[in-house]
């Protein structure tokens, strides 16, 4: 019989399940950097395990000095990666130092014109309009100085955040025969098989996302490339690589890598007429740029997603999207790969669920 006393007691405890659940959701989004920094480590591991295992069986490295190898050559890539961009700025830095300031608030005052005798022709004043909206009150003339200070806080962050990730990975590869004997014993022996299955199967997994988005970001560097060469640009491959590293970050790094490509394009062609050559050069590699992530979405990526994690296409989006909208774009890089672990877990665990068997029918 259900009583008063047994309804309070499950409201209580319902709410103090919805607490908790907002609480732990609370404590991930506070401490989220914390787990780009593991996210990072492990899927760096993943790269490492097939180089520090050869080091170990083929050369006889020792455990701590084939993890130390594998290391030194992630520094050296990134050190390599990193000075890659120097003659792109270097050059960038050429073509600003040529910038006739004159011609070009010439040419910009030219299409101003133009674009104010087509509105008055059609009996439109952007005068009035411009002065009716009070523009200049609303502009936030600080946003420089916070930009700046954006920038610097970036760089010393990102700096913290590599020293960070190249310590925690050093610990994973150099441990994880002690991080898997030591979580076999804290594992229940009842859920140890289903745990250490899991573990397998999102290793698996996991390993061929990383691979199909290796490969999606070759193709988008090549057609980016493409483009940039069509057009003439001197820095194409640099730009192109860039841009598409930019794809990692899901539907967001697209629109991002446009636009720097955009830039970066105007700046190189400083010199060239703007109306004619400067303007037209950038539209035609904004086109080039979004005829390739139009390729990517509707090709690339549903291959990616459907082939390596075994997921459909929209299914994805939706979790990107979530996932975004509540941890921003950390949140959006991290989606899949978490996705995709949780419904491993839930597959091992609930397979007799209706909706667990519909998520995970092809895992």
């Amino acid at each position: 019989m259900i009583t008063s006393k047994t309804i309070s007691q499950g409201i209580l405890k319902a709410v103090a399940t919805l607490v908790l659940v907002c609480a732990a959701l609370y404590f991930i989004y506070k401490i989220q950097t914390v787990i780009l920094y593991i996210t990072v480590s492990l899927v760096l591991c993943l790269i490492a395990n097939p180089f520090t295992v050869f080091l170990k069986k083929r050369l006889k490295f020792s455990n701590l000095l084939a993890t130390i190898t594998v290391l030194f050559i992630f520094v050296l890539s990134l050190i390599g990666f990193v000075l890659l961009f120097v003659p792109l700025i270097i050059s960038q830095a050429q073509n600003l130092s040529l910038l006739d300031t004159n011609m070009l608030q010439n040419q910009v005052s030219i299409i101003e014109a133009n674009v104010e005798n087509y509105f008055n022709l059609h009996q439109i004043d952007v005068k009035k309009i411009v002065s009716n909206s009070d523009f200049s009150s609303k502009v936030d003339f600080n946003y420089f100085t916070d930009f700046l200070n954006s920038v610097i806080n970036t760089i010393a962050n990102f700096g913290m955040g590599i020293a960070s990730v190249f310590f925690i990975t050093f610990f994973f590869l150099k441990d994880q025969r002690f991080f898997k004997e030591k979580a076999k014993m804290i594992l229940p022996d009842q859920n140890e098989d289903k745990i250490l299955n899991s573990v397998e199967k999102i290793n698996h997994l996991l390993a061929r996302y990383l691979t199909g988005l290796l490969i999606q970001l070759l193709v988008v560097f090549i057609m980016y490339f493409i483009v940039l060469l069509i057009f003439g640009n001197e820095n194409a491959l640099i730009i192109a690589f860039l841009c598409a590293l930019l794809n990692v970050i899901p539907y967001i790094g697209p629109i991002i890598a446009t636009v720097l490509a955009a830039i970066l394009t105007l700046i190189s062609n400083i010199g060239a007429h703007f109306s004619t050559e400067m303007l037209p050069t950038t539209i035609y590699v904004v086109i080039g740029f979004l005829i390739v992530q139009v390729i990517d979405n509707n090709v690339s990526q549903p291959i990616i997603f459907s082939k390596s994690v075994k997921s459909h296409p929209l299914e994805i989006f939706l979790v990107t999207l979530i996932s975004g909208i509540t941890f921003g774009i950390f949140g959006m890089v991290v989606a899949i790969p978490i996705y995709t672990s949780l419904k491993v877990i839930a597959k091992e665990f609930f397979p007799d669920n209706k909706i667990v068997a519909v998520l995970t029918e092809n895992i």
